[in-house]
């Protein structure tokens, strides 16, 4: 009986799990933007090998047994407006992936350099809110050969926005924790150009500076009522002296 009820408990916290998104989707490709207000960016780039030659088009043998060639790929996503800050490497399904960090100017300088100028952006300040859009349009579509590819591989780009959101057109219609928002494609869509369309408004005051005025309001809010109590226990004393002396 306890065996049973273990089992079940398990069965149900991976379930709960796996609702809750705490099992995060594998994917071929990934674009993942940590965007400042200022139009600076953190960009990490997640992908197998394959997957680079067939929609970037670099230099790379997509062979599983191939040497990872870690400075071919820094050469490859280094240019004007972006700092290679990490380079690594891992195994997943027989397939080489390769994970890439980069500190970017000026999120606008992305399109003029190789990796990235499948896509168009822009950034501008819009009245009260900050403008973001990206367009992803053709990739390179070139062949690999048998990679271990059956058909269910994604890509995706993803946004960590630092500001409240007023709008965003991600296919999921809600903003993650952390203010994560998520445009996924199939990779198969990816090779044949589909665009993907990316658009964000977001507030130009940080999450992080409104937390810390809302704090530092109500720490000033709770200041000033324990000097109003203060003065008023003070005057309440000195009217019961005043009383007693009368």
């Amino acid at each position: 009986m306890r065996s049973w009820v273990l089992t079940a408990v398990a069965a149900a916290l991976l379930l709960s799990a796996c609702g809750g998104r705490l099992v995060k989707k594998q994917y071929e490709y990934e674009e993942e933007l940590y965007l400042g207000l200022d139009g600076s960016a953190t960009l990490n780039v997640n992908a197998s090998v394959p997957a680079l030659v067939a929609l970037r088009g670099v230099d790379l043998n997509p062979s599983s047994r191939a040497r990872f060639d870690r400075e071919g790929i820094r050469s490859f996503f280094n240019g004007p407006g972006l700092t290679v800050t990490a380079v690594s490497s891992s195994r997943r399904e027989g397939r080489r992936f390769v994970h890439v960090s980069m500190d970017v100017t000026d999120v606008r300088s992305l399109q003029r350099v190789a990796p990235f100028d499948w896509s168009t952006y822009r950034f501008a300040r819009e009245g009260d809110l900050i403008a973001f859009k990206q367009l992803v349009g053709t990739a390179a579509g070139k062949q690999v050969g048998d990679v271990g590819w059956d058909g269910s591989e994604l890509v995706a780009f993803r946004m960590h926005l630092p500001s409240k959101i007023a709008y965003h057109n991600a296919p999921s219609h809600r903003t993650e924790r952390g203010n994560i928002l998520e445009w996924e494609q199939t990779f198969a869509d990816r090779m044949r150009g589909t665009p993907v369309d990316i658009d964000v408004q977001m507030e130009t005051q940080s999450i992080l500076a409104r937390t810390l005025l809302l704090f530092g309001t109500t720490i000033l809010a709770a200041f000033a009522t324990l000097a109003g109590v203060i003065w008023w226990v003070a005057r309440r004393g000195r009217d019961v002296e005043r009383f007693a002396g009368s």
